[in-house]
């Protein structure tokens, strides 16, 4: 152990950056929000949308539109689309659920749960402010996951009110996620950049297929969690850019079926690393969640997970 104080330099490290960050972060927020704003009030588009929900016609102009594009024409993508429509993206989302679950299952079976000690020293990990963004964009996320998952499974839920409701649900989830997920992309960038060490990682797995305490190179974020945090930014804005003329239909028919498609064949593999994210914070490592909550993770922790910034923690306080 390094001696390690709990008020140490990366606590006073990320105050300053909270200092700094803090008026850009409030400003891209609001920007955010008064574009949508914006668009809701100005553009064709998002004038109809309002009126049609004004004057309850939002479902029944949906249900007209949807009925055009499902409808096969044979033409351009229109076979391709109504193919993977039925035969492919149900089954692809059912796949995702029951091989998480069971690959979890496996892993907590027969390799189980790491522990570590969480009395004594404590390492500051978050700021208040990270934990609260991180907290918004982690239950938007799994709304946003619940929905669709309403949306694809529609047909076994028999009814177009619940697909109706969680079609909504999942562009209120939307508006909340991407602004979350950008604030979290300013704040750790820096943290996530891939370094060589990653690769070290990657040849281990981390250490999570053995039952012993291994040493592993990492930083403050291992490449596992790097490589869902670039997947969860640029593809939640390539989700947002597809969901959006899913949304709206403010495009031409063949486009309409594009969007559909990234987004499907996106959303399962974003949907796969949620998974693998919540199964590590909350099974994984015992405890590691509590990390989300209280801001601080334990040294031993830090030290054997974590083991390249434990060690320049140590550095920067000698």
């Amino acid at each position: 152990m390094y001696g390690l104080r709990e008020k140490n330099f990366e606590f006073e490290r990320r105050q300053k950056m909270r200092k700094n960050y803090l008026p850009f972060l409030a400003l891209s927020v609001g920007i955010i929000l008064a574009s949508s704003v914006f668009f809701l009030v100005s553009t064709p588009v998002g004038a109809q949308a309002l009126g049609s929900l004004a004057s309850g016609n939002l479902i029944a102009n949906y249900q007209k539109i949807m009925s055009s594009i499902v409808t096969p024409d044979w033409q351009g993508s229109g076979q391709l689309f109504i193919m993977l429509q039925h035969n492919l993206f149900t089954p692809l989302f059912a796949a995702v659920l029951i091989g998480m679950v069971l690959l979890f299952a496996a892993h907590y079976l027969f390799i189980g749960a790491k522990e570590f000690s969480h009395e004594g020293e404590k390492i500051f990990y978050y700021t208040v402010f990270c934990r609260l963004i991180h907290a918004l964009a982690a239950l938007s996320f799994s709304v946003l996951a619940v929905s669709g998952l309403t949306i694809i499974f529609g047909k076994l839920l028999h009814g177009s009110t619940v697909v109706q409701t969680a079609r909504s649900l999942h562009a209120a989830a939307a508006v909340v996620y991407l602004p979350t997920a950008l604030i979290l992309f300013f704040l750790w960038v820096k943290d996530m950049l891939p370094v060589a060490y990653d690769l070290d990682w990657l040849l281990i797995f981390g250490g999570y297929l053995s039952k012993k305490k291994v040493t592993v190179p990492a930083g403050k974020f291992n490449i596992g969690q790097k490589s869902w945090f670039w997947l969860a930014v640029g593809g939640g804005l390539i989700m947002a850019y597809t969901g959006y003329y899913l949304f709206t239909f403010a495009t031409d028919i063949p486009e309409i079926r594009l969007a559909a498609m990234v987004h499907n064949f996106l959303g399962a593999i974003l949907l796969a690393m949620f998974m693998i994210h919540l199964y590590m914070a909350v099974f994984a490592i015992k405890g590691a969640l509590q990390s989300m909550l209280t801001g601080r993770k334990s040294a031993e922790e830090v030290a054997i997970m974590h083991s390249k910034y434990y060690q320049n923690l140590g550095r920067k306080e000698k």
